[in-house]
């Protein structure tokens, strides 16, 4: 070969090797940003081509798919609709043909959008048959009447909230309230003029009231007194006081250490030397606050993260991380044990409290999705039960049982007792804002234990109310009501 054809086939060569190269590195290495890619519709036609498969909670669906016009720049198909959207929004989130998914809609989207790679085979089959693909089914763990129950208490309320409630045994997700909402149809279209106004209005800096926040399991609040419970567990696992009965060396008034600044209780109630059980009867920030001071930032810390403080959940939807703070001095820690401070928490936190009280001292990973079907409702994956921790033994997590069910037996809770049921509960009222400047939060988390020693469902109930009382009676009287419907809800479900 003479060197001029040379020069051609080994130039022809390199440009073949160019073109392999750069074929390879579009299908490997650029496949998921080019199919992500925004400009890409053929993504998102494929997606809407067919029906979505559903989100069910107990055995009904609480989605739907329903025809488009494909008239026009509309070349979707099919688009979400939803049953009470506002009452299932932050279980479900949306899925909308302009503005993308979030929540369940998003997590499991390859599920209910037929691509996942497990419904390979139903889905070959399908196309052999001529059947028409389809989606497969997101099967939760979600209680309709304890779901109900917790949207309406929150509604009649008329300011914003949240309610999660779990299954003590299992960690199963029963409940899971956010207010105000929205419904997710509004804008599930294609960005008409309708879609585009709906979703312009629900955004937060159009709507104060940030209808689109999960509350339940995106916003932290301080919990205030009801983290009390989980200062009274790190004082019965770290053998500060063995029993509920005992007098705690709770001096009145009570000066934090470090400081000149008396630590105040709400009210003239009895702290003095008072025992866990009247401490938290009566909820003495004393007692509790000087308990955190004594044991200090790292027990506290330690006892906290075992129920599941500083870390995300994920249900599999994500909750954010509550807190509890590291380096703190002896005051900060005080203040910290009583729920004020930097401790924060989601209300899901705030249930998987109180779950691991009822179910004697263990915690269960909480979760929303039961199991995942294919369209012909064959189950393709299920969700065990998982033990997340064990923040108390079950002999301490029983001592902090009947002192919860003080509380609600002759103490701040009154209002959430359930006839022929035993309730253990926690009142609570948060402050926040400058020097305590704005109205607090109502707090309430509880259980239900029945006859049989079993516990079917755990409540935490928040409400931001500006007509809140500063003291726990608040918490007490707006959101245990709430809290009690909820578990009536789960334990007339089980009849």
């Amino acid at each position: 070969m003479n060197k001029p054809l040379r020069r051609i086939a080994i130039f022809c060569g390199l440009l073949v090797l160019t073109l392999l190269i750069r074929d390879n590195w579009l299908q490997y290495l650029k496949a998921d940003s080019l199919k992500d890619d925004p400009k890409n519709r053929r993504v998102t036609i494929a997606r809407y081509s067919t029906p979505r498969g559903d989100i069910i909670v107990d055995g009904d669906p609480i989605t739907g798919s329903t025809t488009t016009s494909t008239s026009g720049l509309n070349d979707l198909k099919y688009k979400r609709t939803y049953k009470n959207g506002p009452m299932w929004a932050p279980v479900t989130g949306y899925a909308s043909q302009a503005f993308g998914a979030n929540q369940l809609e998003s997590v499991e989207d390859g599920i209910l959008s037929g691509t996942d790679d497990r419904l390979f085979f139903r889905n070959t089959l399908d196309m052999i048959t001529g059947k028409e693909k389809a989606g497969g089914n997101v099967v939760t763990t979600l209680n309709a009447a304890a779901q109900k129950a917790a949207y309406n208490g929150l509604k009649a309320q008329g300011g914003k909230g949240a309610v999660a409630a779990l299954d003590p045994s299992t960690g199963k997700i029963l409940a899971l309230a956010s207010y105000p909402s929205y419904d997710p149809s509004s804008f599930a279209g294609n960005s008409t003029s309708t879609d585009s106004k709906n979703w312009t209005k629900l955004q937060k800096k159009n709507n104060a009231a940030d209808p689109m926040l999960n509350r339940a399991l995106r916003e932290t609040y301080p919990p205030g007194s009801t983290f009390k419970v989980v200062t009274a567990a790190a004082a019965l696992e770290n053998g500060l006081y063995t029993s509920a009965d005992e007098n705690t060396k709770s001096p009145l008034p009570y000066i934090m250490k470090g400081t000149t600044t008396e630590l105040k209780n709400e009210g003239n109630i009895p702290c003095k030397n008072a025992t866990m059980r009247i401490a938290l009867r009566y909820s003495c920030n004393t007692v509790f606050g000087k308990i955190g001071s004594d044991l200090g930032n790292d027990k506290m810390l330690a006892e906290a993260k075992k129920f599941g403080f500083d870390s995300e959940q994920f249900t599999p939807v994500r909750s954010s991380s509550s807190v509890f703070s590291e380096n703190m001095n002896s005051s900060q820690t005080a203040l910290s044990s009583i729920g004020q401070f930097n401790t924060a928490a989601t209300p899901l936190q705030m249930a998987m409290v109180a779950s691991a009280v009822a179910n004697d001292g263990k915690l269960m990973k909480p979760y929303m999705v039961d199991k995942l079907q294919s369209s012909n409702l064959d189950t393709i994956a299920q969700t065990d039960p998982q033990e997340l921790s064990q923040p108390l033994s079950s002999k301490n997590a029983q001592i902090l049982q009947s002192m919860m069910e003080t509380v609600v037996k002759e103490g701040t809770g009154t209002k959430a007792q359930i006839n022929g049921v035993t309730v253990g509960g926690k009142t609570g009222t948060a402050q926040h804002g400058v020097e305590n400047s704005e109205n607090p939060y109502a707090w309430f988390i509880s259980y239900a234990k029945l006859s049989d020693d079993s516990s079917p469902v755990a409540v935490a109930v928040v409400i931001e109310d500006d007509n809140a009382n500063r003291d726990d009676i608040s918490g007490g009287g707006l959101a245990a009501p709430i809290a009690k419907s909820v578990m009536e809800a789960v334990i007339n479900s089980k009849k």
